[in-house]
C-alpha cells in the first residue's frame, strides 16, 4: 500500500485515505463487497474525493460496475501505472511504446458500456457498415490504431537493431542497467558516465533508455545503458510494448541489477526483477548486484573496499552509494575485470 500511495502521487494525485477490506476471493461484480462500496462511497463524499484507485487489476465489468455504485472515477494499478508512463515518456520511441500499451489496454476494456446507443446506421460519409455498433466501431479503430503503432515500433526496433550490429562488429562490450523502481539506476548511470540524464526520487523517474560511452580502467571503451524500471506486476501490455526498449537488456554483455539496499522489501524487488528478466528472456545473461544507498546503512559506512565485494557462484555483489561515490572505483574494477575476460573469450 506504501507503494500504492508513491504511484499516485507520481501520476500527480494526492492521496486522502487508504481503505484495507479482506474477502476470502473477489467479488465477481464489485470486486470487493457492496457494504465496502457503500462506506468508500460516504468516505468519498464527505472527504469530496474523486478517484478511488484499486491495488489490483480490475476486470472492465467491475470497473463499469464501481463507478456506477460509487458514482467516481474508478482505476485500477495497471490504469494508473499507464498513466505515469504517458506522463513520463518524452522519446519519440517511448511515447509510441507507451500509446501501444495504452491502446491495447484500452481494447481489452471494451464491455458493452453502449447500451444507450442503438446500432449504428450504414450509408456513403458514414464509419462502419450496416447495423455496426458503437463498440464495434471503437474497438474497429483501435485496433487499426494498435497495428499502426506496432509498424512504426517494428520500423524503431530496426534501428535500434542495426545499431546493435555496428556495435557487436566493432566488439563493444555492453553493459546494462536494471532494477527496481527508484532503486537508484539514474543516479547510478550519470556518476559512472557524468551524463546528466533525470534522476529523482520517485518511482519511474526514468523510461526512456539512455546509452553513453564508460571508459573502464586497464580495458579501455564500453558502452552502458540506463533503462526503465520494474515493479511488482508491471503490467503485461507494458512489458509488450517495452520490447524495444527491453531489447538494450536482452543484448547486453552484463546487467547490472541495482537493488535499494536500504528498502526493508529489497529480497521481494530482487525476486520481481528477475521475473520481469525471465519474461523477456535475460535471465541468462551475467549479473552483477549492485547493492545501492550503502550510506543509509550504517554498517556499511566506512567500511575499506574489500569488504564491499562479495562472490557466491555466478552472482557477484558489490555494496555502493551512487548518490555519495562510495564503492563506485570498486565497481569500476570489477566491471573492468569482466569485461578483460568477456573480450578473452570473444578472441
Amino acid at each position: 500500500m506504501s507503494e500504492l500511495h508513491l504511484l499516485t502521487q507520481a501520476a500527480g494525485s494526492f492521496p486522502v485515505r487508504q481503505i484495507l477490506t479482506k474477502r476470502l476471493k473477489p467479488d465477481p461484480k464489485l470486486f470487493i463487497g457492496s457494504g465496502k462500496v457503500e462506506e468508500i462511497r460516504a468516505i468519498m463524499l464527505q472527504e469530496e474525493v474523486q478517484i478511488a484507485i484499486f491495488n489490483n487489476a480490475l476486470s472492465p465489468a467491475q470497473q463499469r460496475n464501481l463507478e456506477r455504485s460509487l458514482e467516481r472515477h474508478v482505476i485500477d494499478r495497471t490504469s494508473l501505472i499507464l498513466d505515469i508512463f504517458a506522463q513520463r515518456a518524452k522519446s519519440h520511441i517511448g511515447q509510441v511504446q507507451v500509446e501501444l500499451a495504452n491502446v491495447r489496454y484500452r481494447l481489452s476494456r471494451l464491455v458493452r458500456a453502449w447500451s444507450h446507443l442503438e446500432r449504428q446506421k450504414g450509408g456513403i460519409g458514414l464509419r462502419g457498415g450496416p447495423g455496426e455498433t458503437q463498440m464495434e466501431l471503437d474497438r474497429r479503430m483501435l485496433e487499426n490504431r494498435a497495428k499502426r503503432l506496432g509498424s512504426d515500433l517494428g520500423k524503431l526496433q530496426k534501428q535500434q537493431a542495426t545499431q546493435r550490429r555496428h556495435r557487436a562488429k566493432r566488439a563493444v562490450f555492453s553493459i546494462s542497467i536494471v532494477g527496481y523502481t527508484n532503486a537508484g539506476k539514474s543516479t547510478l548511470f550519470n556518476a559512472l558516465t557524468k551524463a546528466g540524464t533525470y534522476a529523482a526520487d520517485q518511482l519511474f523517474a526514468t523510461l526512456d533508455t539512455t546509452t553513453r560511452r564508460l571508459y573502464l580502467p586497464e580495458f579501455g571503451n564500453a558502452v552502458i545503458s540506463d533503462t526503465v524500471g520494474f515493479i511488482r506486476e508491471l503490467p503485461h501490455q507494458l512489458v509488450e510494448a517495452f520490447r524495444a526498449t527491453l531489447d538494450e537488456t536482452v543484448h547486453a554483455d552484463l546487467l547490472l541489477h541495482v537493488v535499494d539496499a536500504a528498502s526493508l522489501v529489497r529480497e521481494e524487488q530482487i525476486d520481481e526483477v528477475n521475473k520481469v528478466l525471465a519474461e523477456i528472456g535475460a535471465q541468462n545473461i551475467p549479473v552483477i548486484l549492485v547493492m545501492n544507498k550503502i550510506d543509509q546503512l550504517p554498517e556499511y559506512v566506512g567500511r575499506g573496499p574489500e569488504l564491499r565485494y562479495e562472490k557466491d557462484g555466478k552472482i557477484s555483489k558489490v555494496y555502493l552509494s551512487a548518490r555519495s561515490g562510495e564503492g563506485l572505483e570498486l565497481l569500476r574494477g570489477v566491471l573492468a575485470t569482466i569485461a578483460q575476460e568477456t573480450d578473452k573469450i570473444r578472441h
